[in-house]
């Protein structure tokens, strides 16, 4: 799913991007030095019908990632490990490959989910993580793609020749009354990525 960022590219990444199965798929990255946790995070992100890679160290999901940049959508990371700690691996992610990254820990206390989220992780989960959390990673990769896709057009594209702004009334409006939900967020992924 990863996206180049060859303008010429776009519309052909977009269209093969969103599914009918969407987000059943999704390329998930999930490190934890903890092989019990590694399971269970396994087994519940494959009922979500995404596909998962597991590492038990930080340095070897590194290398993975730098081998195979396009192989993942988004990393699930603990926060402590001992071969090198989350944070580092986060920053190394960000830096690198500008992937979405998910911290977690059994550590909730305030100042390391601060940290987590300044340092550039676009959520935290505290362990035991529970299903309903994992169903919706799927968000993060959409935010960070139509982010992605919007500084591309600003800046205008291949196709188009130009500087081209969106004007607002090109804007779907993607208000709801309190229906919101993964339904909803479906539908959006869809008109995000197959405009």
């Amino acid at each position: 799913m990863n996206l180049s960022n060859d303008k010429g590219s776009m519309s052909t990444a977009s269209s093969s991007f969103v599914s009918d199965h969407f987000p059943a798929g999704l390329k998930v990255l999930v490190v934890d030095d903890d092989p019990t946790c590694l399971r269970i995070l396994e087994k519940m992100l494959r009922t979500c019908l995404y596909e998962v890679t597991k590492c038990n160290r930080a340095e070897h999901a590194l290398n993975l990632l730098r081998k195979n940049r396009s192989g993942y959508d988004i990393v699930i990371s603990e926060v402590h490990m001992p071969d090198m700690d989350g944070f580092k691996l986060l920053e190394q992610v960000v830096l690198e490959m500008d992937l979405p990254v998910i911290m977690m820990s059994a550590d909730d206390s305030k100042n390391l989910v601060m940290k987590g989220v300044t340092h550039g992780a676009c959520d935290y989960l505290i362990k035991p993580v529970r299903i309903e959390a994992l169903k919706n990673i799927w968000q993060h990769v959409v935010r960070k793609r139509k982010n992605e896709w919007k500084d591309i057009e600003q800046s205008g594209s291949v196709e188009e020749g130009g500087d081209r702004q969106p004007k607002p009334s090109e804007e779907p409006d993607y208000s709801s009354s309190g229906n919101e939900g993964i339904g909803i967020g479906i539908g959006i992924a869809r008109l995000l990525f197959l405009s």
